[in-house]
């Protein structure tokens, strides 16, 4: 019987919608436990009917303090291309990029749209731009969508945009509490709650979706059940290890990786 490296699981299908604290029909959330089977997690007691950006970030923040390992699958790009860095002149180190980012595009600020950075009515989003023709190696691989590909079915776009600056807000608050996989490295410390990169098309064929299901919960659930599943077989820790040679660990410890691309 394989022994489970976490205690707890949780899928976010991420909403890259209106503000940080507009209510989000497309922002779900599934948890799993050891015991548990992955369940929705309602938004705290409030007017609004569905998370915000901004709660389901504090209500990680409250998760993640918590002394149980737990893993994080959030469907949103962690970071971008090397051609991004290479032509914006920022070394391959993920915490300057963070802050880089966040910088030219203050997503998480209040009443801030994406689409306002894009238009140039706040932040400098065209000093912090990319074309839509370049894409991380893992997203090559899985033949997913550029992180600049804006406007069009299945586009992760405006979820990264606005998903990495919290993503600093978290980094930034549970230091060494949370392993940011695998900018932190591809081996997830013993005890160690972890946050990675998820791709629900990797897993959801797997965990068909229950009778009123949207979309968006279907990938939510498929995350954190994947993960559970996942961690019960073995197949977790093959898949936080992908057999990458050494520069393209480097690299991934740059742009990201998906976990579950081989």
């Amino acid at each position: 019987m394989t022994t489970l490296q976490f205690q707890r699981y949780i899928g976010i299908d991420y909403s890259g919608a209106e503000t940080p604290s507009s209510s989000l029909k497309g922002l779900r959330v599934y948890m799993a436990t050891g015991r548990d089977d992955a369940t929705e997690v309602p938004p705290p007691p409030s007017p609004r009917r569905y998370w915000t950006r901004k709660e389901v970030a504090h209500w990680l923040l409250e998760k993640l303090s918590e002394p149980i390992s737990t893993i994080v699958g959030i469907d949103h790009g962690f970071s971008f291309p090397i051609r991004y860095f290479e032509t914006h002149q920022i070394p391959p180190d993920w915490d300057k990029f963070l802050r880089d980012f966040h910088h030219h595009w203050p997503t998480d600020q209040p009443y801030v749209y994406v689409d306002f950075v894009r238009d140039g009515s706040l932040g400098n989003g065209d000093a912090r731009s990319g074309s839509a023709k370049w894409r991380r190696e893992t997203e090559l691989r899985c033949k997913g969508k550029s992180v600049f590909h804006f406007d069009c079915q299945g586009s992760v776009a405006k979820s990264t945009h606005s998903g990495i600056p919290w993503l600093l807000f978290l980094r930034e608050r549970l230091e060494q509490k949370v392993h940011f996989w695998p900018f932190d490295g591809f081996t997830v410390p013993e005890k160690t709650s972890a946050i990675v990169e998820a791709y629900p098309a990797l897993y959801k064929h797997r965990f068909p979706p229950a009778q009123g299901m949207t979309g968006d919960q279907h990938d939510a659930y498929a995350i954190a059940s994947w993960l559970k599943q996942a961690d019960a077989t073995g197949e977790l820790h093959t898949a936080l290890h992908p057999n990458l040679d050494p520069s393209m660990q480097l690299l991934a410890k740059a742009e990201g990786w998906i976990l579950g691309v081989a």
